[in-house]
């Protein structure tokens, strides 16, 4: 069936008209959903999260703080769940490096890799030796399918309170 022109006109007000409800009706993740998550909202110029959302994986930095408790448990990961630092948090983007171009180089690589990146930044930014600290590390790696069709290389390491709200950047915090 092919829509003519008079019926498109309606259909696309309708479909905008249960868009623009669903948004004010406080329905956006039905929305997020269908149109995935988006990009963390951040103030300029120094790119702080300055709202809680559900932001694409792709849009985290360091720096952006997250609650672990909302954060998705797969091990594919689409969307993070950012809040503004002040905000009580218990995990923190600390550090991010971007693996060499090439092949795939296996999951085992790659954990390798992001292990050692991330042990060698936790003391410079925490101010204290990991073995010594209360807090734990992990990462963001890329997936094979993210590495072949998106170009993702990017590992990041989060910094974990182990379900300790903190408010504020850990950055110096020799805790």
């Amino acid at each position: 069936m092919t829509l003519s022109r008079t019926t498109r006109r309606p259909l696309l007000l309708v479909v905008s008209a249960v868009a623009l409800a669903l948004t004010a009706s406080g329905c956006g993740a039905i929305l997020d959903e269908i149109s995935g998550p988006s990009e963390a909202q951040r103030d300029e110029p120094g790119g702080e999260v300055t709202e809680a959302s559900d932001a694409d994986v792709f849009s985290v930095q360091v720096g952006d703080c997250i609650v672990s408790s909302r954060l998705d448990d797969a091990a594919e990961i689409e969307s993070v769940p950012v809040v503004p630092c002040a905000e009580p948090h218990d995990l923190e983007i600390y550090a991010e490096t971007e693996l060499p171009e090439g092949e795939y180089p296996g999951e085992e690589a790659i954990t390798a890799s992001a292990e050692e990146f991330c042990a060698g930044e936790f003391e410079p930014f925490v101010g204290l030796p990991y073995e010594e600290s209360t807090h734990e590390y992990w990462y963001f790696t890329p997936l094979e399918d993210g590495w072949n069709a998106q170009g993702d290389r990017v590992v990041q390491c989060v910094l974990d309170t182990n379900g300790t709200d903190v408010t504020g950047s850990l950055q110096g915090s020799a805790s």
